[in-house]
């Protein structure tokens, strides 16, 4: 990719330069989030089903040692999302990455990473489509799953083609009740800890028992075998901690949108890895220190398990309306991200231009209704055959985010020399070398060494994919969806000569 770099608009688009601001028909993205909206939506992106039911498996593969594979991981999130909130600030726009990688890595790259994201997140889309039926049953079990899924469709469809700010009105609400849930078990938690209330497990509830059950901090060590032959252990959580991570770069997409993008995108930046020590390692740590971590099961959430040790067995209840919420708020934030990410797409002449249009609200609503089209067909595929369908696509999406990251850390290399040499974005022209780098708002830290420190992590995750039964078929589907996305790109280029 790296031979190929581009330096002006695509043809009939050289009024914006690549942009993703201004459509086709000259209308322009509404600016109208917030900086609460953004909080929020950085925030709501880190806490999803993952978190509520995924959680299980992380603590049975580390035990206590789950919280030092989420510091770990939580710092290389970080450190991405620095990287692309450093090419956001400077140069905000909407489809984030894809216009990067397209403007300062080449166009082959700028393809590769919008259509690797769109398709990832249709096949989010899917998955919580496809089980949001199963939280409606839990109330009204005569309503087919069908029935739910396509009223929320419609409704959180209709929602984004209204104008970006119900989107963010949307998602503003879906983390409150993410957080408020969240928060409850925390301060519960921790009241229960600090009075010494008696569960039902027969443990005295105290953080000392990350240290005293169940073998220790690291009852499995970095990396060991069981004796049916399955690895596990701190290294092997790591796989599972990063795909919960997923959603955090919402924030880059965003700054297209934002009132005042060079404001909050710092503020909801900086913001992830405290929302991730308070929402992964607070929330883990407590539940660890009164629920003895070799009696989660995976059977139930440990959510729910917290509440039942203290007798609230309600919390079934209360927790299937928290994760409708999540599906809802997935569902809202894939379909905004989709759109966007089209309409880069076709600003850079890499989709089609019917793509590249708003309508009078600012809105990519041709973007928005293709995404939500698609969306749907990937859920009757699912339907009509479940198990080949669903495993084999969502081994593409669990490879695409690993993909999605990589390509942001690459990108901001090239953003970094493309500024030395002078070809950064327009308020950094006639500055180079060192002088440009710093007047750079928002740099990432340590930028020599930090995106080969996160190159790097990223390639031990795929590798330890390899030892692992749930992963390994994604590992393997990496390098033929990349292929596959690059053969599109021929194809594409070979059409547009």
């Amino acid at each position: 990719m790296a031979n190929e770099t581009t330096r002006s608009a695509p043809a009939g688009n050289q009024s914006d330069a690549h942009g993703a601001s201004t459509g086709d028909d000259g209308t322009e993205l509404s600016k109208t989030l917030k900086n609460r909206h953004i909080q929020l939506i950085a925030l709501g992106g880190a806490i999803g089903t993952g978190l509520f039911y995924g959680s299980s498996e992380s603590i049975q593969l580390a035990g206590p040692g789950i919280l030092l594979a989420y510091l770990i991981g939580g710092a290389m999130i970080f450190l991405i999302v620095r990287a692309l909130s450093e090419m956001s600030v400077e140069d905000p726009r909407a489809g984030a990455f894809s216009y990067y990688a397209s403007r300062y890595w080449s166009k082959r790259a700028g393809f590769v990473s919008g259509w690797n994201y769109w398709f990832n997140y249709i096949l989010v889309s899917m998955v919580e489509l496809s089980v949001v039926g199963t939280f409606v049953n839990y109330w009204f079990p005569s309503i087919p799953a069908w029935v739910s899924a396509g009223a929320f469709l419609v409704l959180i469809t209709a929602a984004n083609l209204l104008g970006v700010s119900r989107f963010g009105e949307f998602e503003f609400w879906f983390a409150i009740v993410k957080i408020a849930a969240v928060a409850a078990m925390v301060i519960g938690g921790i009241v229960v800890i600090a009075l010494g209330l008696s569960t039902v497990s027969g443990v005295t509830p105290s953080f000392m028992n990350w240290f005293t059950v169940g073998g220790g901090f690291l009852p499995h060590g970095v990396m060991s075998r069981t004796a049916d032959g399955q690895w596990t252990g701190l290294a092997m959580a790591l796989c599972v901690v990063m795909f919960s991570f997923g959603g955090t770069e919402l924030i880059g997409i965003t700054a297209g949108e934002a009132e005042n993008p060079r404001r909050t995108i710092p503020k909801a930046t900086n913001g992830v890895i405290w929302r991730i020590l308070l929402f992964y390692i607070a929330a883990l740590g407590v539940i660890m220190a009164v629920v003895p971590w070799n009696t989660i099961d995976g059977d139930s959430s440990p959510f729910v398990q917290i509440f039942d040790s203290v007798g609230i067995h309600a919390a079934a209840g209360i927790l299937n309306f928290v994760c409708l919420t999540a599906v809802m708020s997935v569902y809202n934030s894939s379909l905004y991200a989709d759109s966007r990410m089209l309409y880069s797409l076709a600003r850079q002449g890499n989709a089609p231009r019917y793509l590249g249009k708003l309508n009078h609200r600012g809105v990519p609503a041709a973007g928005v209704l293709t995404s939500a089209g698609i969306t749907v067909i990937a859920v009757v595929v699912v339907f009509l055959w479940p198990s080949f369908a669903f495993n084999y696509l969502m081994s593409i999406a669990t490879i695409a985010g690993i993909i999605n990251w990589g390509i942001i850390m690459i990108t901001q290399l090239h953003f970094r020399q493309a500024v030395r040499r002078g070809d950064g974005p327009n308020k950094l022209a006639g500055r180079t070398g060192d002088e440009a780098i710093a007047s750079l708002r928002f740099p990432l830290p340590f930028a020599r060494v930090t995106p080969w420190v996160v190159l790097v992590f990223l390639l031990l995750v795929v590798v330890l994919m390899c030892f692992s039964p749930n992963y390994v078929v994604a590992a393997i589907a990496g390098p033929v969806w990349i292929v596959i996305l690059l053969l599109g790109y021929a194809a594409t280029a070979r059409h547009a000569r």
